[in-house]
């Protein structure tokens, strides 16, 4: 039975033109589900909350400070216009080390569990299967993973914050009513207007958050895939094509995060309006009746002071509510990635290979990367240990799909792939790794030095190892021509390397791993004549008392193999021996007498 493909990649890889799905709301079970990383950072959360309620504390007290001082300095308090001047100066110093000190522990809370966020973000895309990888746009994974976590920071970087701001508001509203209950209740007359406008902004402003992340994805992902093949572009001529479109996603993007700079703005003055006419009214109401002598002027000035307070959090909370809805958004699309699903694990009784005979088999296996897609058909092949065996077919005849299977870096749909006679679903992915080494057409080499990527797989490999394995592959000559020989630093993917180089390192790179199974996947398909004598020397050193699985287009390669199978679309259509094979007359035959490298030339099935 064929497993069931996942779509939670769609998610993820989804075209900008239909969009994301998103939460609307930071509901509970993103919050629930982010508690979890703040949960081990719990005493600094304690400090911090500590903090800001203490904060909060003094910037009640200093508006009723300031009445007493006001009202003593007109002699009409019983409190000591001296002590109370000590009492301000204590609250002004406790506010500017509170300010300081709630606001850098919240930085420090937010940045650690961000750091841990990243950690398992990264850690969990170290398991995922290539097989939802390949569903997924680099560049809006890339989105993810920078500026999602970002957002994200700074709304934990100032959410503390906003507690603190409903616990001022709260506060402003008990002390206002508490000093003279119909001039409190006159003051907050405002905010029914203020629900209802902010009821009414709430919709619209969200609709405007979801698509400027939206178009911020789609930009970032046309960004990522346009460098990636920068130099597809460049050999098509393709930059003023590519450019417009760019340039119209950008536009998008401009015109989306206009709109949420709109959003977030809008109601900033309709608080300083609200601000104002509540002022108006503690104006008059309050000045009436201090000149009426039923209200002292250190109240009225106390209210004053309390009004601007009290809008100054709703101010504030109005930003923290876009900040909020952005995180919302970055934490939903966050916890996708942390969702997608690891369907390539270790069982928890895998089995670790030790002294097996290094065989492979292949037994009825089906297999393809897409639902309905097959790639492969009951494809029956047995590699004899310490043998090598020859791949070759047409392109998408299923040559890298069978090399794949053998690492696991897919299962198979039905049947099975065993190495070493076990099962490679029920072998730990590390020993499989330890036993199984590859080499691609296109090695991947990783920035820093050549001694580092040599050893990448062996990491606590001595340096005199290295240089072993660099000779038996014949790359120690051209590596010691470099300006720092092993130590020289490469680019970005080896790009300061000729194609052939990288090729040398990444046999030697195999080598020092010194694995009981190789593949190389058409690793000399890109290498020069020259540089392909050398390789053709090194092969027999790097083939010898292994299992081997090669796949190559130019016959020199596969000539001498113990066996020779070929392939075409998903079946095995001929096998044998170079001398065989040709006596047969079939496809290997007309491929021979055609004189080309590549049998990618020719077509059709034996």
């Amino acid at each position: 039975m064929r497993p069931r493909h996942d779509v939670a990649p769609a998610r993820i890889a989804g075209a900008a033109e239909h969009g994301e799905e998103i939460f609307e709301r930071f509901d509970s079970r993103i919050a629930h589900r982010l508690w979890r990383f703040v949960r081990p950072h719990a005493a600094m959360l304690a400090a911090t909350l500590a903090s800001v309620l203490l904060f909060t504390a003094v910037q009640v007290a200093v508006p009723y400070t300031v009445r007493h001082a006001v009202d003593g300095a007109l002699g009409r308090s019983a409190h000591d216009f001296g002590a109370v001047m000590v009492v301000f100066g204590v609250l002004a110093a406790l506010y500017a080390v509170l300010q300081f000190l709630h606001e850098w522990l919240a930085s420090r809370l937010a940045q650690r569990v961000i750091f841990d966020l990243r950690r398992a973000m990264y850690a969990h895309l170290q398991d995922v299967s290539l097989a939802l990888l390949d569903q997924t746009q680099v560049g809006r994974l890339m989105a993810r993973l920078q500026s999602d976590v970002g957002t994200l920071q700074e709304f934990l970087e100032s959410s503390v914050s906003a507690l603190g701001d409903l616990v001022l508001l709260a506060g402003i509203v008990v002390v206002l009513l508490s000093i003279d209950l119909r001039l409190g209740l006159m003051t907050l007359a405002v905010i029914p207007a203020l629900i209802v406008l902010r009821v009414i902004w709430m919709p619209w402003a969200e609709r405007r958050f979801r698509r400027a992340r939206e178009a911020s994805s789609s930009v970032n992902a046309a960004l990522a895939e346009n460098i990636g093949g920068i130099r597809t572009v460049q050999e098509s001529r393709r930059e003023a094509h590519n450019f417009e479109r760019y340039a119209e996603r950008a536009r998008d993007n401009l015109e989306a995060q206009v709109g949420s700079a709109r959003a977030s703005q809008a109601m900033v003055p309709v608080v300083d309006l609200l601000t104002g006419v509540a002022l108006a009214i503690v104006v008059l109401a309050g000045g009436s009746q201090v000149v009426a002598g039923g209200l002292g002027v250190g109240v009225l000035v106390a209210y004053i002071f309390y009004t601007q307070r009290f809008f100054d959090p709703i101010r504030t909370l109005s930003m923290q509510y876009t900040t909020m809805q952005r995180a919302a958004i970055a934490a939903q699309r966050i916890f996708e990635v942390l969702d997608l699903p690891v369907t390539i694990s270790d069982r928890p009784d895998a089995i670790r290979l030790r002294d097996e005979p290094p065989s492979i088999v292949f037994d009825h296996v089906d297999f393809g990367y897409r639902p309905g897609l097959p790639v492969l058909h009951d494809l029956c092949l047995e590699v004899a240990p310490y043998t090598t065996v020859a791949l070759v077919g047409p392109t998408g005849s299923g040559k890298t799909s069978i090399t794949a299977l053998v690492r696991r870096f897919y299962d198979v749909w039905s049947g099975s792939v065993r190495v070493g006679g076990h099962d490679v679903r029920d072998l730990a992915q590390d020993t499989l790794g330890a036993n199984v080494a590859m080499v691609l057409q296109e090695p991947f080499l990783f920035s820093g030095s050549i001694l580092d990527n040599i050893r990448y797989a062996v990491p606590h490999a001595g340096r005199e190892e290295v240089i072993a394995a660099a000779k038996a592959v014949h790359a120690h000559d051209f590596i010691l021509g470099l300006p720092e020989g092993y130590d020289t630093m490469l680019g970005q993917r080896g790009r300061n390397l000729s194609v052939g180089q990288r090729q040398l390192i990444s046999f030697a790179r195999a080598l020092l791993a010194q694995p009981r199974i190789l593949i190389l996947d058409e690793a000399t398909a890109n290498i020069d004549s020259f540089t392909e004598q050398a390789i053709q020397r090194a092969l027999k050193v790097l083939l010898a008392g292994r299992t081997c699985l090669v796949i190559a287009h130019r016959l020199a390669t596969i000539r001498d193999a113990d066996l020779i199978v070929v392939l075409d679309r998903g079946r095995i259509v001929e096998q044998g021996s170079h001398a065989r094979l040709l006596a047969r007359r079939g496809l290997y035959h007309r491929l021979h007498a055609s004189g080309q490298g590549s049998f990618d030339d020719v077509a059709g099935t034996a």
